[in-house]
């Protein structure tokens, strides 16, 4: 098979033909026909989270058709379309595994940065950690769903039952968790980078009430803020636009350090947290909600051979929406 393949971080991906794997006892071996090109990616690249497997195979929003069984597995079936994402594998067993926690297990695995993932033409995947998928889903759309939608999802959700919401950055996760809002009922108010006017455009194009650069204040005070940039100087700005009691998500794995700010700015009740990965819960949640909202993605889709561009043209903020790699 081919595979884009990370030898050092810092480094490009190399095109890199190798045998194709074989699935143990709990794995499904994988066809891949889309993987996402996600922000969390970037940051594995740029060596910005700590201890990937090296060399390692980047991608973990991957939709795919099963090729083959482990010896073990019951849940799927050979043919069957089936979608991956970030978190690939937990031990089950410790305190947070057994509360519905998993997302917060210390043994976790990822996909694309302990496991090899799906800048590749085949992959193999804990069979528990798939999501079975409907065949009519076209599988460049469905891609971005299987992190940047569902991050976008579990971040709305810890910021409980608002009615006005912003969204800080605006790319594969916000264009996703944006119509999710809108159908939900919620007003959703886009911030993007100073001038960015297209982003504003594509906002106000999926539903959003107002759009403007992330230093503007919107017309009205807010309940929440999600922030899906990397970028810490952006919370303290967030704090000054949602009201008394509201809060501020950070969405991202990784954010740059968070700027001293004074402290009226957070008092009044307001609160900050942060978002560690997605469980399997979500992920259903999640799916059925797109099926009844009719979610889609927008994306971009690449060549598997061009998965450095695509990553350039995410870190340069060239896309509305998501990039994707095809790898046929």
């Amino acid at each position: 098979m081919r595979a884009m393949v990370l030898e050092a971080t810092g480094q490009p991906l190399r095109l890199t033909e190798r045998p194709a794997p074989t699935p143990e006892p709990r794995q499904v071996l994988i066809r891949v026909l889309a993987c996402g090109v996600c922000r969390t990616d970037l940051h594995v690249v740029d060596g910005e989270l700590p201890d990937p497997k090296l060399p390692i195979i980047p991608g973990h929003e991957v939709v795919g058709v099963v090729e083959a069984l482990g010896t073990e597995v019951r849940e799927l079936a050979v043919g069957q379309r089936v979608g991956v994402p970030w978190l690939g594998w937990t031990c089950g067993e410790c305190d947070d595994c057994r509360a519905g926690r998993e997302n917060l297990c210390d043994f976790a695995r990822f996909t694309g940065y302990q496991l090899d993932g799906g800048y590749a033409e085949k992959m193999v995947a804990d069979a528990r950690y798939c999501f079975p998928l409907p065949e009519t889903l076209d599988p460049a759309a469905a891609a971005p769903l299987m992190c940047a939608g569902l991050i976008g999802y579990r971040t709305l959700r810890m910021a409980g039952d608002p009615r006005r919401v912003g969204i800080y950055g605006f790319g594969g996760a916000a264009h996703l968790v944006t119509q999710a809002a809108v159908f939900e009922g919620r007003e959703v108010y886009a911030f993007t980078r100073s001038g960015d006017e297209s982003s504003q455009r594509f906002a106000r194009s999926l539903g959003a009430k107002w759009a403007g650069s992330s230093d503007a204040l919107p017309p009205e005070p807010l309940d929440a803020a999600l922030i899906f940039a990397p970028v810490g100087p952006l919370v303290p700005q967030a704090l000054q636009v949602v009201r008394k009691g509201g809060i501020v998500v950070c969405g991202g794995i990784h954010m740059s350090d968070i700027p001293t700010f004074p402290y009226r700015w957070l008092w009044g009740e307001r609160g900050i947290r942060s978002v560690a990965n997605l469980t399997r819960q979500d992920g259903r949640e999640f799916l059925d909600l797109a099926g009844r909202a009719a979610i889609r993605s927008t994306t971009t889709t690449f060549p598997l051979s061009q998965a450095n561009e695509a990553l350039a043209a995410l870190r340069e903020g060239k896309l509305d929406g998501a990039a994707v790699l095809v790898p046929g």
